[in-house]
């Protein structure tokens, strides 16, 4: 199964999906999208896959959330967001042929596998 997986090395729970994913057999696809960021049509796709808004998705403790106004945004502008500020965006996600998920907790990814 091919597995990809939205990491941040600096994240604990992004680094307990991606081990889990691999305790599992697996070896990923790993994404650093922090340099490689997504554009607003994936964005768009992996909200429409897992089901989440781009309010669940953002990650509203991050410095910039505040900086930039956000607290009141619409998906669009939040989507425009993300694309420009990568670490805006919630982590990890993880994409399989059984599905797209936030994999917060960590354990989340065992639903995927």
């Amino acid at each position: 199964m091919h597995v990809t997986i939205w990491h941040n090395p600096a994240c604990s729970n992004s680094r307990g999906a991606l081990k889990l994913i691999r305790d599992a057999g697996f070896e990923p696809v790993v994404i650093d999208y922090l340099d490689s960021p997504p554009d607003i049509a994936t964005l768009r796709q992996v909200l429409a896959e897992s089901g989440l808004s781009a309010h669940e998705l953002v990650r509203s403790k991050e410095q910039s959330f505040g900086e930039l106004g956000l607290a009141d945004a619409d998906e669009a502008t939040l989507l425009a967001a993300m694309a420009e500020h990568p670490r805006l965006i919630n982590r990890p996600v993880v994409r399989t042929a059984r599905g797209t998920r936030l994999c917060r907790p960590p354990e989340t990814v065992l639903e995927l596998l």
